[in-house]
């Protein structure tokens, strides 16, 4: 194998550097589909921390090599230690594909008012003590578009900001809210140097988000839009505490819940399975093993902390196990027993295509705890 081609498929610098592995990444999804559709060889997956633990079994030496790298890989595979390659297609393909969109918009989205913060952090801090989402509001945006730096907002005065308010809100902010920038503005602790250029930048961040959300809800329309074409979404969102958004970006990760055996399967890939450390008298807990995907247990999170609000058989089993007199969880660990009970629902509802029935969430066992609690 040539460096070209070693670049490209691996190597060290591949795993430092995110532009390369990025790139890495979607050449080894097309490598794949090319061996699977045009070549009609099976293709499966060697977890790399299998490679790094198995690679001294043999010589009892921490060299690494290409060869000693591709000979490890070899017996794993021989051996049994692999698992099969899922690559969603249809509709499913379509929901990772904007998963991962909404994903990585929202990561940009968060950096661009990590800068605005920041240049407000130099000039103009107490801009949040007026408005304490400026990134939320109509009135907050169309300040910080137009006059986010001290100098200008007095400039304009009293009625000028109350003008530009009025521009993006009609009634919810008034001569009061005005009032309050112009006293912050006149108390500021800023600097008082280079503030055309603080405000050109802010104004250029400003249209660059703008610009971003836009996109997000045009990315959440196409995402409705495909859950709408699955075979499963009208019945999982009639679980309480559902959105579509939460949901298009679970199956996304998930792929077609059909496809798994059990619930369990689905935890497991989510990194939800338990793991302790246990040696003789001295017995450790349990954890997580977060040894799955990611952005699965981040949307999953999500949805349990909605649940709980507005669900009320959540809410009801997220009490109970934070109360109950054995082993009482702690916050997390009650979500976490939330985002299963989810996983299960969605396997449960997709496996029989039956929509939500409050009455039969939970077993006969878990009725008879919760009633007793």
């Amino acid at each position: 194998m040539n460096r070209e081609v070693h670049v490209r498929f691996g190597g060290e610098y591949a795993e430092t550097c995110p532009r390369v592995r990025r790139r890495v990444l979607s050449l080894r999804k097309a490598f794949a589909n090319f061996l699977m559709k045009q070549a009609g060889i099976t293709v499966v997956m060697v977890n790399p921390y299998h490679t790094k633990k198995a690679k001294e079994l043999d010589d009892n030496s921490q060299t690494k090599s290409d060869k000693k790298d591709a000979l490890t890989i070899a017996r794993l595979v021989k051996d049994g230690r692999y698992f099969e390659t899922y690559l969603p297609h249809d509709i499913y393909a379509e929901l990772r594909g904007l998963t991962t969109t909404r994903i990585s918009m929202n990561k940009r989205n968060k950096a661009v008012e990590n800068t605005i913060t920041a240049v407000l952090d130099e000039y103009f801090p107490e801009l949040t003590k007026v408005f304490k989402h400026p990134f939320k509001g109509k009135a907050a945006m169309q300040i910080l578009k137009v006059c986010p730096i001290p100098k200008f907002v007095l400039e304009l005065g009293v009625e000028g900001v109350l003008s530009e308010i009025r521009k993006a809100v009609k009634k919810t902010v008034g001569r009061k809210k005005a009032q309050q920038l112009i006293d912050a503005a006149k108390e500021t602790i800023g600097v008082d140097y280079g503030e055309y250029a603080a405000r050109f930048k802010i104004q250029q961040l400003m249209e660059e988000l703008e610009l971003m959300n836009h996109q997000l809800e045009e990315v959440e329309k196409e995402m409705s839009s495909a859950l709408d074409k699955t075979e499963i979404g009208k019945y999982l969102l009639s679980i309480d505490g559902v959105g579509v958004v939460s949901l298009a970006m679970c199956l996304g990760e998930l792929g077609d819940p059909l496809r798994f055996d059990d619930a369990r399967q689905m935890g497991r890939m989510a990194g939800y399975n338990l793991i302790e450390d246990s040696s003789g008298t001295n017995q450790s807990g349990t954890r997580i093993s977060k040894r799955g995907r990611k952005n699965l247990r981040c949307v999953l999170y999500q949805m349990a902390i909605t649940m709980v609000a507005t669900n009320k058989e959540m809410k009801k089993l997220y009490n109970y196990l934070k109360t109950r007199e054995k082993n009482p969880l702690k916050k997390m660990q009650a979500l976490v027993v939330i985002s299963k009970k989810i996983l299960t629902m969605i396997f449960t509802l997709s496996k029989k295509k039956e929509y939500y029935k409050p009455e039969r969430v939970f077993g006969e066992f878990r009725r008879s705890q919760l009633k007793a609690a």
